[in-house]
Protein backbone atom coordinates (compact mmCIF):
# COMPACT_ATOMS: atom_id res chain seq x y z
CA UNK A 1 0.00 0.00 0.00
CA UNK A 2 0.85 3.75 -0.58
CA UNK A 3 1.53 6.24 1.73
CA UNK A 4 -1.43 8.01 2.59
CA UNK A 5 -0.68 12.04 2.11
CA UNK A 6 -2.77 14.62 4.12
CA UNK A 7 -2.17 18.18 3.86
CA UNK A 8 -3.73 20.63 5.90
CA UNK A 9 -5.74 24.05 4.51
CA UNK A 10 -7.33 25.43 6.94
CA UNK A 11 -8.51 24.90 10.75
CA UNK A 12 -9.93 21.82 11.12
CA UNK A 13 -10.00 21.02 7.63
CA UNK A 14 -7.44 18.45 5.51
CA UNK A 15 -7.18 17.15 2.06
CA UNK A 16 -6.25 13.44 1.75
CA UNK A 17 -5.13 11.62 -1.34
CA UNK A 18 -7.47 8.37 -1.87
CA UNK A 19 -5.84 6.34 -4.54
CA UNK A 20 -6.91 5.34 -7.57
CA UNK A 21 -5.00 1.85 -8.63
CA UNK A 22 -4.86 1.08 -12.63
CA UNK A 23 -6.59 4.58 -13.21
CA UNK A 24 -5.23 7.85 -15.11
CA UNK A 25 -6.75 9.93 -12.61
CA UNK A 26 -4.11 8.58 -10.07
CA UNK A 27 -6.07 9.82 -6.93
CA UNK A 28 -9.17 11.70 -5.40
CA UNK A 29 -8.89 14.13 -3.38
CA UNK A 30 -11.10 13.61 -0.33
CA UNK A 31 -11.62 16.56 2.19
CA UNK A 32 -12.03 16.29 6.06
CA UNK A 33 -13.71 19.01 8.29
CA UNK A 34 -13.40 18.50 11.72
CA UNK A 35 -16.35 19.76 13.78
CA UNK A 36 -16.94 19.75 17.80
CA UNK A 37 -20.23 17.39 17.00
CA UNK A 38 -20.01 15.99 13.66
CA UNK A 39 -17.56 16.12 10.55
CA UNK A 40 -18.23 16.13 7.11
CA UNK A 41 -15.85 13.93 4.41
CA UNK A 42 -16.48 15.58 0.29
CA UNK A 43 -15.95 12.43 -1.96
CA UNK A 44 -14.83 8.97 -0.89
CA UNK A 45 -13.29 7.64 -3.86
CA UNK A 46 -13.79 4.28 -5.34
CA UNK A 47 -15.41 0.89 -3.67
CA UNK A 48 -12.01 -0.79 -3.68
CA UNK A 49 -9.53 -2.04 -0.94
CA UNK A 50 -6.66 0.34 -1.66
CA UNK A 51 -9.22 3.22 -1.40
CA UNK A 52 -10.74 1.73 1.79
CA UNK A 53 -7.07 1.31 3.62
CA UNK A 54 -6.17 4.57 2.68
CA UNK A 55 -9.58 6.18 3.70
CA UNK A 56 -9.43 4.31 7.11
CA UNK A 57 -5.19 5.17 7.79
CA UNK A 58 -6.42 9.13 7.06
CA UNK A 59 -9.70 8.32 9.46
CA UNK A 60 -7.15 7.26 12.33
CA UNK A 61 -4.31 9.92 11.22
CA UNK A 62 -6.96 12.34 11.80
CA UNK A 63 -8.75 11.33 14.77
CA UNK A 64 -12.16 10.99 12.78
CA UNK A 65 -15.02 8.66 14.06
CA UNK A 66 -17.20 7.54 11.56
CA UNK A 67 -20.04 7.39 14.01
CA UNK A 68 -20.14 11.54 14.11
CA UNK A 69 -18.94 12.01 10.75
CA UNK A 70 -21.24 12.74 7.32
CA UNK A 71 -20.91 12.88 3.55
CA UNK A 72 -20.94 15.49 0.84
CA UNK A 73 -21.03 13.59 -2.52
CA UNK A 74 -20.07 15.79 -5.57
CA UNK A 75 -21.66 13.47 -7.94
CA UNK A 76 -22.30 10.24 -9.01
CA UNK A 77 -18.81 9.35 -10.37
CA UNK A 78 -17.74 5.70 -8.59
CA UNK A 79 -14.18 7.37 -7.83
CA UNK A 80 -16.30 10.35 -5.49
CA UNK A 81 -19.44 8.33 -4.28
CA UNK A 82 -17.87 4.95 -4.43
CA UNK A 83 -16.89 3.88 -0.89
CA UNK A 84 -19.36 6.04 1.20
CA UNK A 85 -21.95 2.83 1.64
CA UNK A 86 -18.62 1.19 3.45
CA UNK A 87 -17.95 4.31 5.47
CA UNK A 88 -21.44 5.40 6.34
CA UNK A 89 -22.92 4.30 10.73
CA UNK A 90 -26.22 4.18 11.20
CA UNK A 91 -27.24 8.41 11.31
CA UNK A 92 -25.02 8.99 9.02
CA UNK A 93 -26.05 12.09 6.36
CA UNK A 94 -25.07 11.81 2.80
CA UNK A 95 -25.35 14.36 1.13
CA UNK A 96 -26.48 14.19 -3.04
CA UNK A 97 -27.71 16.01 -5.60
CA UNK A 98 -31.35 15.36 -6.90
CA UNK A 99 -30.21 14.79 -10.97
CA UNK A 100 -27.38 12.25 -9.97
CA UNK A 101 -29.44 10.53 -7.82
CA UNK A 102 -31.90 9.91 -10.31
CA UNK A 103 -30.05 8.52 -12.48
CA UNK A 104 -28.50 5.89 -9.89
CA UNK A 105 -32.16 4.62 -9.34
CA UNK A 106 -32.45 3.73 -12.94
CA UNK A 107 -32.99 0.32 -12.88
CA UNK A 108 -31.05 -1.83 -16.05
CA UNK A 109 -28.75 1.68 -16.42
CA UNK A 110 -26.08 0.23 -17.96
CA UNK A 111 -27.79 -1.79 -20.47
CA UNK A 112 -29.38 1.65 -21.72
CA UNK A 113 -25.95 2.71 -21.74
CA UNK A 114 -25.01 0.02 -23.84
CA UNK A 115 -27.88 0.49 -26.10
CA UNK A 116 -27.29 4.11 -26.45
CA UNK A 117 -23.28 3.89 -27.32
CA UNK A 118 -23.93 1.22 -29.99
CA UNK A 119 -26.54 4.09 -32.13
CA UNK A 120 -23.07 6.15 -32.16
CA UNK A 121 -20.91 3.81 -33.72
CA UNK A 122 -19.72 2.20 -30.31
CA UNK A 123 -18.23 -1.08 -32.14
CA UNK A 124 -20.85 -3.72 -31.00
CA UNK A 125 -18.41 -6.53 -30.17
CA UNK A 126 -16.82 -4.10 -27.94
CA UNK A 127 -19.71 -2.65 -25.52
CA UNK A 128 -19.83 -5.22 -23.42
CA UNK A 129 -16.09 -5.58 -23.22
CA UNK A 130 -16.00 -2.07 -21.99
CA UNK A 131 -18.94 -2.18 -19.78
CA UNK A 132 -17.47 -4.87 -17.14
CA UNK A 133 -14.25 -2.73 -17.24
CA UNK A 134 -15.85 0.47 -16.52
CA UNK A 135 -15.29 2.07 -13.25
CA UNK A 136 -18.84 3.42 -13.28
CA UNK A 137 -19.84 -0.10 -13.16
CA UNK A 138 -16.90 -1.69 -11.11
CA UNK A 139 -16.86 0.25 -8.31
CA UNK A 140 -19.72 2.02 -7.74
CA UNK A 141 -21.51 1.53 -3.75
CA UNK A 142 -23.11 -2.23 -3.60
CA UNK A 143 -25.89 -0.87 -0.96
CA UNK A 144 -28.71 1.11 -1.35
CA UNK A 145 -28.45 4.53 -0.22
CA UNK A 146 -30.56 6.81 2.42
CA UNK A 147 -29.59 10.03 0.28
CA UNK A 148 -30.40 13.82 2.43
CA UNK A 149 -30.88 15.65 -1.58
CA UNK A 150 -29.72 18.69 -1.56
CA UNK A 151 -30.76 21.68 -4.12
CA UNK A 152 -29.16 24.67 -5.71
CA UNK A 153 -28.54 27.48 -2.11
CA UNK A 154 -28.65 24.80 0.18
CA UNK A 155 -26.25 25.60 3.79
CA UNK A 156 -24.57 22.90 5.57
CA UNK A 157 -22.28 24.04 8.57
CA UNK A 158 -19.12 21.90 9.94
CA UNK A 159 -16.13 22.90 11.61
CA UNK A 160 -17.11 26.72 11.46
CA UNK A 161 -17.59 26.37 7.74
CA UNK A 162 -20.73 27.51 6.11
CA UNK A 163 -21.03 25.76 3.20
CA UNK A 164 -23.41 26.72 0.32
CA UNK A 165 -24.31 24.17 -2.29
CA UNK A 166 -23.97 25.27 -5.88
CA UNK A 167 -25.55 23.71 -8.56
CA UNK A 168 -22.96 23.38 -11.15
CA UNK A 169 -24.28 20.60 -13.98
CA UNK A 170 -22.01 19.59 -16.97
CA UNK A 171 -19.75 17.11 -16.13
CA UNK A 172 -22.77 15.06 -14.40
CA UNK A 173 -26.54 16.90 -15.05
CA UNK A 174 -26.38 16.97 -11.23
CA UNK A 175 -22.94 18.07 -10.60
CA UNK A 176 -22.97 20.31 -7.30
CA UNK A 177 -20.11 21.98 -5.52
CA UNK A 178 -19.74 23.78 -1.67
CA UNK A 179 -18.51 27.30 -1.39
CA UNK A 180 -17.62 28.83 1.55
CA UNK A 181 -18.60 32.57 1.17
CA UNK A 182 -16.39 33.97 3.90
CA UNK A 183 -12.93 32.36 2.75
CA UNK A 184 -14.07 32.48 -0.58
CA UNK A 185 -13.30 29.11 -1.34
CA UNK A 186 -14.84 26.77 -3.88
CA UNK A 187 -14.78 22.05 -3.23
CA UNK A 188 -14.76 22.04 -7.11
CA UNK A 189 -15.43 18.32 -7.58
CA UNK A 190 -15.25 17.89 -11.15
CA UNK A 191 -16.55 20.82 -12.39
CA UNK A 192 -12.65 22.69 -12.63
CA UNK A 193 -9.38 20.99 -12.06
CA UNK A 194 -6.17 22.27 -12.92
CA UNK A 195 -3.58 19.86 -13.88
CA UNK A 196 -6.34 17.84 -16.84
CA UNK A 197 -9.69 18.66 -17.81
CA UNK A 198 -13.00 17.27 -16.81
CA UNK A 199 -14.28 15.14 -19.14
CA UNK A 200 -17.44 16.56 -20.60
CA UNK A 201 -19.67 13.26 -22.16
CA UNK A 202 -23.22 11.69 -22.78
CA UNK A 203 -24.43 9.33 -24.71
CA UNK A 204 -28.13 11.02 -24.73
CA UNK A 205 -29.31 12.99 -27.84
CA UNK A 206 -31.82 14.88 -25.34
CA UNK A 207 -29.06 16.44 -23.65
CA UNK A 208 -26.02 19.20 -23.77
CA UNK A 209 -23.54 18.81 -20.86
CA UNK A 210 -21.35 21.41 -22.67
CA UNK A 211 -23.56 23.98 -23.00
CA UNK A 212 -24.61 23.53 -19.52
CA UNK A 213 -20.78 23.33 -18.72
CA UNK A 214 -19.82 26.41 -20.56
CA UNK A 215 -23.12 27.69 -18.61
CA UNK A 216 -21.40 27.24 -15.12
CA UNK A 217 -18.07 27.94 -16.08
CA UNK A 218 -19.17 31.19 -16.36
CA UNK A 219 -21.39 30.95 -13.07
CA UNK A 220 -17.92 30.38 -10.84
CA UNK A 221 -16.32 32.80 -13.09
CA UNK A 222 -18.80 35.49 -11.45
CA UNK A 223 -18.14 34.58 -7.97
CA UNK A 224 -15.01 35.64 -5.59
CA UNK A 225 -13.24 32.30 -5.49
CA UNK A 226 -9.51 32.37 -3.82
CA UNK A 227 -9.14 29.08 -3.37
CA UNK A 228 -10.43 26.39 -5.43
CA UNK A 229 -10.61 22.76 -3.67
CA UNK A 230 -10.82 20.38 -6.56
CA UNK A 231 -11.20 16.35 -6.75
CA UNK A 232 -8.39 15.50 -8.42
CA UNK A 233 -4.32 16.85 -8.33
CA UNK A 234 -3.31 20.39 -7.08
CA UNK A 235 -5.63 23.34 -5.33
CA UNK A 236 -5.87 26.37 -7.53
CA UNK A 237 -5.43 29.69 -6.78
CA UNK A 238 -6.26 31.58 -9.98
CA UNK A 239 -9.91 30.30 -10.47
CA UNK A 240 -10.70 32.62 -13.43
CA UNK A 241 -7.65 32.08 -15.28
CA UNK A 242 -8.12 28.25 -14.88
CA UNK A 243 -11.74 28.73 -16.28
CA UNK A 244 -10.59 31.08 -19.13
CA UNK A 245 -8.34 27.79 -19.94
CA UNK A 246 -10.56 25.56 -19.94
CA UNK A 247 -12.89 27.06 -21.97
CA UNK A 248 -10.36 27.55 -24.83
CA UNK A 249 -9.82 23.99 -24.53
CA UNK A 250 -13.18 22.83 -25.41
CA UNK A 251 -13.22 26.13 -27.76
CA UNK A 252 -10.26 24.33 -29.85
CA UNK A 253 -12.13 20.98 -29.84
CA UNK A 254 -15.34 22.10 -30.75
CA UNK A 255 -13.06 23.11 -34.02
CA UNK A 256 -11.37 20.12 -34.46
CA UNK A 257 -14.67 18.10 -34.51
CA UNK A 258 -16.68 20.77 -36.64
CA UNK A 259 -13.54 20.12 -38.95
CA UNK A 260 -13.87 16.45 -39.17
CA UNK A 261 -17.81 16.16 -39.35
CA UNK A 262 -17.33 18.91 -42.22
CA UNK A 263 -14.37 16.40 -44.01
CA UNK A 264 -17.47 13.70 -44.60
CA UNK A 265 -20.83 13.22 -45.34
CA UNK A 266 -22.04 11.38 -42.52
CA UNK A 267 -19.99 11.27 -39.11
CA UNK A 268 -20.98 9.07 -36.05
CA UNK A 269 -19.57 10.00 -32.63
CA UNK A 270 -17.18 7.25 -32.80
CA UNK A 271 -15.93 8.31 -36.03
CA UNK A 272 -14.88 11.62 -34.61
CA UNK A 273 -13.06 10.33 -31.96
CA UNK A 274 -11.18 8.47 -34.27
CA UNK A 275 -9.78 11.53 -35.81
CA UNK A 276 -9.48 13.83 -33.89
CA UNK A 277 -6.51 14.42 -30.96
CA UNK A 278 -5.83 13.18 -27.75
CA UNK A 279 -3.45 13.30 -25.32
CA UNK A 280 -2.83 9.39 -24.99
CA UNK A 281 0.49 8.47 -26.62
CA UNK A 282 0.07 6.11 -29.00
CA UNK A 283 0.68 5.41 -32.86
CA UNK A 284 -3.27 5.68 -34.03
CA UNK A 285 -6.68 5.04 -33.00
CA UNK A 286 -6.36 1.28 -32.94
CA UNK A 287 -3.63 1.44 -30.41
CA UNK A 288 -6.28 3.24 -27.91
CA UNK A 289 -7.18 1.26 -24.96
CA UNK A 290 -10.69 0.18 -24.76
CA UNK A 291 -11.81 2.03 -22.02
CA UNK A 292 -10.11 5.64 -23.53
CA UNK A 293 -12.12 4.66 -26.64
CA UNK A 294 -15.42 4.42 -24.67
CA UNK A 295 -14.19 7.88 -23.06
CA UNK A 296 -13.40 9.45 -26.03
CA UNK A 297 -16.74 8.58 -27.66
CA UNK A 298 -18.76 10.07 -25.60
CA UNK A 299 -16.47 13.55 -25.48
CA UNK A 300 -16.88 13.78 -29.30
CA UNK A 301 -20.72 13.35 -29.08
CA UNK A 302 -21.19 15.95 -26.27
CA UNK A 303 -18.92 18.44 -28.39
CA UNK A 304 -21.38 17.61 -31.89
CA UNK A 305 -24.79 17.64 -29.60
CA UNK A 306 -23.07 21.58 -28.44
CA UNK A 307 -22.30 22.25 -32.39
CA UNK A 308 -26.20 21.50 -33.02
CA UNK A 309 -27.13 23.54 -30.96
CA UNK A 310 -25.51 26.80 -32.49
CA UNK A 311 -27.00 25.02 -35.60
CA UNK A 312 -23.52 24.12 -37.16
CA UNK A 313 -24.04 20.58 -37.50
CA UNK A 314 -27.37 18.09 -38.14
CA UNK A 315 -28.14 15.17 -37.31
CA UNK A 316 -29.01 11.95 -39.68
CA UNK A 317 -29.91 8.40 -39.52
CA UNK A 318 -27.98 5.51 -41.35
CA UNK A 319 -29.96 2.50 -40.36
CA UNK A 320 -29.82 2.70 -36.69
CA UNK A 321 -26.69 4.86 -36.52
CA UNK A 322 -26.85 7.66 -35.69
CA UNK A 323 -24.35 10.51 -37.44
CA UNK A 324 -23.73 13.97 -38.45
CA UNK A 325 -22.82 16.45 -40.92
CA UNK A 326 -22.43 19.84 -41.56
CA UNK A 327 -24.89 22.25 -42.19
Amino acid sequence: MTEVIIEQIGPDLFRTEIPLPRNPLKATNSYFIKGEERNLIVDTGMNQEECKFAMQTALKKLDVELKKTDFFITHLHADHIGLVDRLQEEGSVVYFNRPDAEILGIENIWQLVCSLSGKHGFPVDEIEKAINAHPGQRYIPQNTLDYTLVDEGKIINYGGYELHCISTPGHTRGHTCLYEPHLKWLFSGDHILGDITPNISTWRVDDNPLGQYFKNLDKVYNMSVDLVLPGHRRLITDCRKRIEELKEHHSKRLAEVLAVVKSKNFCCAYDVAANISWDLVVDDWNDFPLLQKWFASGEALAHILYLEAEGKVERIMNGEIMGFHAV
